[in-house]
């Protein structure tokens, strides 16, 4: 497992949507831009799943993905395997806030499912010599 330094958790929180890539079982890729998301502990990401139809046959069949997330010359990628979750305690607390943020801009938004990333690689995505290297 790799963790998450406070400044990733940091640049992961502040910016408003990440990039989550999958392969389907045989590797063609799809990547599609995510809101719902949040950190769960630093070897630990969640992203709602609301809208999730290529992406979800992908995790079901294939649970290695990658997120990406940057700003200005900043970024790093995630890379890991993702489980879902549709019952218990940690799927009801997402039900609970995609509902509460649906409200807030005033589009109503249900969460299907929790998909919960074990963190196993980060790397840079910074531009220059160090772009792609192996943080953790």
């Amino acid at each position: 497992m790799a963790k998450m330094t406070e400044r990733m958790q940091e640049l992961f929180n502040k910016v408003p949507t990440a990039v989550l890539a999958t392969a389907t079982a045989d590797g063609a890729p799809n990547a599609v831009p995510v809101g719902a998301k949040k950190i769960i502990d630093d070897e630990t990401i969640l992203i709602s799943d609301q809208f999730f139809n290529k992406t979800l046959a992908n995790l079901k069949a294939n649970p290695k993905v990658a997120v990406s997330f940057w700003e200005g010359h900043e970024g790093y990628q995630i890379k890991g395997s993702a489980t879902i979750e549709t019952s218990g305690q940690r799927f009801e607390e997402t039900a609970k806030w995609i509902e509460e943020l649906g409200n807030k801009v005033g589009s109503p938004l249900k969460s299907k499912g929790a998909v919960i990333i074990q963190i196993d690689e980060i790397y840079a995505l910074a531009p220059g010599p160090g772009a792609g290297k192996k943080l953790a």
